[in-house]
């Protein structure tokens, strides 16, 4: 069982109905305690970084989701549920994240580029990872921000992606992952990353339940 958290922070649904077509089992979860006993974790989201903190905390959700995390469990942000993963964002003055991955997520600067970043881009995956299996070299996503990661560690960078600068589109840390493009709304090769999320996890309490 995939646990979706539903803070209020939009794209719910569309994010749903991915994880189904990929195969997952899925439980919307609205408090600390609906996610305690979840095989997985997904954060979605479309809004501001300040907005997405304050109803995780209103929610009771911050140090649950920190301890599951650091037990070992799956964890997929997607949008905003992946900038949320970081140390601090400059989103309108600077706001605390939840610090799981170091870093901080800040504005593109250039006046040439339309912002926000709105429909289809590359992304280069920097390194191999179970996520990636079966998606063919450099696909396209879609993506919708205006804002953009940066980890202090280039080992945490799972994709790239090029718009006026080489922003950070994906990261992964152990057991969590994060894009910053939305997988539901990209087709096949989105469908293909969230069946591997939903093998990593099956991989996962299938070795739990062996031991």
């Amino acid at each position: 069982m995939i646990a979706v958290i539903d803070y209020g922070m939009g794209n719910l649904q569309s994010v749903v109905g991915g994880l189904e077509k990929a195969g997952a089992q899925i439980q919307t979860a609205v408090s600390g305690d609906d996610i305690k006993n979840a095989e997985a974790i997904v954060l979605p989201g479309v809004g501001a970084f300040e907005s997405g903190m304050s109803n995780l905390r209103d929610k009771g959700i911050i140090e649950p989701l920190k301890e599951i995390i650091s037990e070992g469990i799956p964890f997929l942000g997607i949008c905003l549920g992946m900038q949320l993963l970081f140390t601090e964002s400059e989103e309108h003055g600077t706001h605390k994240g939840l610090n799981i991955i170091p870093g901080k997520v800040i504005r593109f600067t250039d006046t040439d580029l339309k912002i926000p970043h709105m429909g289809w881009n590359q992304v280069d995956f920097a390194k191999p990872s179970t996520l990636c299996e079966g998606i063919k070299e450099s696909p396209h996503y879609y993506f919708v921000h205006s804002f953009y990661c940066v980890p202090d560690n280039e080992d945490h960078v799972l994709g790239r992606t090029e718009y006026g600068v080489p922003f950070c589109s994906a990261v992964e840390k152990d057991n969590v992952f994060g894009t910053q493009f939305h997988p539901e709304k990209s087709q096949k090769t989105g469908l293909t990353l969230l069946r591997n999320f939903v093998d990593i996890v099956e991989n996962r309490t299938t070795k739990t339940q062996r031991h």
